[in-house]
C-alpha cells in the first residue's frame, strides 16, 4: 500500500497541479458529421501515384513558370521535379521551414516559412525576406498564401503564441490568435485583414478576387472575407462543421477549390474542449502518450458557395495520408503531405467524376 501511494499520489498531483504554459479556453465544437452524404467514406485515393521528392514533409506544391513542380521540405530545401516525377533538383534553401508556396507574375516563388516569415525566392534561387512580423511582434507560424493580380500577397500566421513544433498545443489550448494578413509589394507594408482566427492555415483567392478564403484548422471550418462589393470587409463561414482537420486550400482559377483535410477529428479532444482544466491535464501528459494525428487520406472539392462537389478518401492512409494541400495542374491533382518523402498525384477527371 505504501508503495502504491508513493507512486500514485505524486502522479495524481502532477496531472492536477503541474504548471503548463497554456491557458485553455472552453469551446463547444460543432457536432462531428458522420461519413455519409457529401462525406461518404470511399477509397478513391487508393489509385494515386507517389512521386519521390528526396526529403521529408513536402507540405505544399506550387507550379512554376517552367511547368515543373516545386515543394518545400522539413530541412529547409525547396526542390523541383517534372510533372511525372522525374528530374528531381534542389532549387533553394530558405534557412527555415517552408510551408505555403505560390509563384507571382514576376516568376518569383513566394514562400510562407514558419520560421522566417514571408519570403521571395528569385528564379536563380536567391532568398529574401519580405515580412517577418507585424506591429512589433514577429510572426510565429507563417503558414500559407495566395497572390493577387496586383501582387498583393494574402497570407496566414497560424498562431501568435506557438511555433510549428508546438502547433498541437495551440489546437488544444484553443485561444484563437491566428491572423490573415496582406503584404503590399509596392509599399513593402503588411496589414491585418482578420484576427482571432482558430489556427489560421490555408489561403485561396476567388478567381475575380471578390473574396479570400482562410482555413481555421482547429475550428473545423473555412472562413470567407469579402474584399469587394457591398459586403467588403465582412466575413462569413464558407464551409463548417467538417469531419476532419482542414489544412490547405487551393483554387483552380475557375471557381473550384481543393480543400485538404490532414487528419480525422479526435473524439477525446472534442469531448475535452468544453473543459479547460481537463485540457491542462491532457497537456501534462508526455507527447508520446497524447498521441498524434491518425493516418487518413481526405480531400474535398468545393464550388464557389462552399458546396462539396468532390470527395476523395483513403481510410487508414494506405496510399495517401496526412494531406496538407491539393493543387490542380493540367490533368492532375498534386497533394502535399505532413509526413513522408513523396507527393501524391491523382487524376482530376477521376476526382470530379459524378
Amino acid at each position: 500500500m505504501a508503495l502504491f501511494m508513493a507512486v500514485v499520489v505524486p502522479g495524481v498531483l502532477y496531472l492536477a497541479t503541474w504548471p503548463v504554459p497554456v491557458e485553455p479556453e472552453a469551446w463547444n465544437p460543432p457536432r462531428r458529421p458522420a461519413l455519409r452524404g457529401p462525406f461518404e467514406a470511399n477509397r478513391v485515393l487508393r489509385g494515386a501515384d507517389s512521386l519521390d521528392v528526396g526529403g521529408e514533409g513536402p507540405e505544399d506544391v506550387a507550379i512554376g513558370p517552367d511547368g515543373r513542380i516545386y515543394t518545400g521540405l522539413r530541412d529547409g530545401r525547396i526542390v523541383s521535379l517534372d510533372p511525372d516525377g522525374r528530374g528531381l533538383e534542389n532549387f533553394a534553401r530558405t534557412g527555415g521551414r517552408p510551408l505555403g508556396l505560390r509563384f507571382d507574375r514576376d516568376g518569383r516563388l513566394l514562400v510562407a516559412d514558419t520560421q522566417r516569415g514571408l519570403l521571395a525566392v528569385s528564379p536563380e534561387g536567391d532568398v529574401s525576406v519580405l515580412a517577418s512580423g507585424h506591429g512589433g511582434a514577429p510572426f510565429r507560424l507563417t503558414d500559407d498564401l495566395d497572390v493577387g493580380a496586383d501582387g498583393t500577397v494574402y497570407f496566414s500566421d497560424a498562431s501568435a503564441r506557438f511555433g510549428m513544433d508546438e502547433s498541437i498545443v495551440d489546437v488544444i489550448e484553443h485561444r484563437p490568435t491566428g491572423r490573415l494578413l496582406a503584404y503590399d509589394p509596392r509599399r513593402g507594408t503588411t496589414r491585418v485583414l482578420l484576427d482571432g482566427l482558430c489556427f489560421a492555415n490555408g489561403v485561396a483567392l476567388a478567381p475575380d478576387e471578390s473574396f479570400v478564403l482562410v482555413v481555421e484548422t482547429s475550428c473545423y471550418r473555412v472562413r470567407r472575407l469579402w474584399l469587394r462589393g457591398e459586403r467588403a470587409g465582412r466575413s462569413d463561414e464558407f464551409i463548417g462543421g467538417l469531419p476532419a482537420f482542414p489544412d490547405g486550400i487551393t483554387g483552380d482559377g475557375q471557381g473550384t477549390y481543393w480543400l485538404a483535410l490532414v487528419s480525422p477529428r479526435d473524439a477525446l479532444l472534442d469531448a475535452l474542449h468544453p473543459h479547460p482544466a481537463l485540457k491542462k491535464v491532457l497537456l501534462r501528459l508526455p507527447a508520446v502518450i497524447r498521441g498524434g494525428p491518425a493516418p487518413y487520406g481526405f480531400v474535398l472539392g468545393l464550388d464557389g458557395e462552399g458546396n462539396v462537389i468532390a470527395n476523395l478518401q483513403d481510410p487508414g492512409g494506405a496510399t495517401v495520408a496526412y494531406v496538407t494541400n491539393a493543387v490542380p495542374h493540367g490533368q492532375w491533382l498534386y497533394m502535399g503531405r505532413l509526413v513522408g518523402d513523396f507527393v501524391s498525384r491523382f487524376s482530376r477527371s477521376t476526382a470530379l467524376a459524378p
